[in-house]
Order: C-alpha cells, then structure tokens, then sequence
C-alpha cells in the first residue's frame, strides 16, 4: 500500500461545489483503488470524477495535490477541509506560510481504510 496525500470532492449530487478534502490516503499499487475516510475508491471514467465509491455507488474527483492554483474547480465554492497533520506538508507543497482560513478548514480526520472489508465485499460479489 501507498500513502499518499490527495485531494477528494464529493461529485454526487453537487456540480463543482461538493465537500472536498485534503488528506492522507492509502492506494493499491496501480493506484486503480484508493481508501480514505473509511470509503474505498475504484477508478471511473465519469464526465466530472474519476473514481467512484465501492460501497455506495457515490462519484468523487480524487487528484493528487496542486502547486499553483486551487484543488477545486474553477467554477467550485466552499471550504476544503485539510487534516490537521497534513497541513505543514501542503504549506511547503504551495511554498506559502500560513493556510487561507477563508478556503480551507482544518480538520482531524482518522486513519481509517476499508482494506479488508471491502475485498470481503469485492470477493463475494464475484
């Protein structure tokens, strides 16, 4: 497994505006399964995600981090919400000093990956 710090945005049932994080998460080795938050992720080919929600069905944008400009899309409001342990690793990403308050919110979010349950769950549907 691989841990990573991503960026993920709830598609389902919102535009571009849907709650989005930034947080640690754990992927397969080719990246096609993605667990974060207690959710697993398989890759999709949707018209606004890239992955969907093994358990649920949800559609989600999962991307890795920008330098440069915002994680969310151009035309996306609201808040991200950023673990609280990834916050200095983001700041030295963008090169700033102190994280804009007024588009991020600083959160604690636990460690939480499905693995085995959802590979419970994948074999028993096969």
């Amino acid at each position: 497994m691989i841990n990573d710090l991503m960026y993920i945005e709830l598609k389902t049932g919102y535009s571009d505006d849907g709650p989005g994080w930034i947080g640690y998460v754990k992927t397969s080795k080719t990246k096609s399964t993605i667990y974060f938050n207690d959710h697993a992720f398989q890759k999709y080919n949707g018209g606004y995600s890239n992955y969907t929600d093994i358990e649920n069905g949800d559609e989600y944008w999962i991307s890795g981090l920008k330098k440069k400009e915002s994680n969310r899309h151009w035309a996306g409001r609201g808040k991200i919400m950023i673990d609280r342990r990834a916050v200095d690793t983001y700041l030295s990403l963008i090169g700033e000093e102190k994280l804009p308050l007024n588009l991020f919110e600083i959160i604690d979010i636990e460690d939480r990956f499905p693995v085995e349950r959802v590979n419970r769950l994948l074999n028993d549907r096969r």
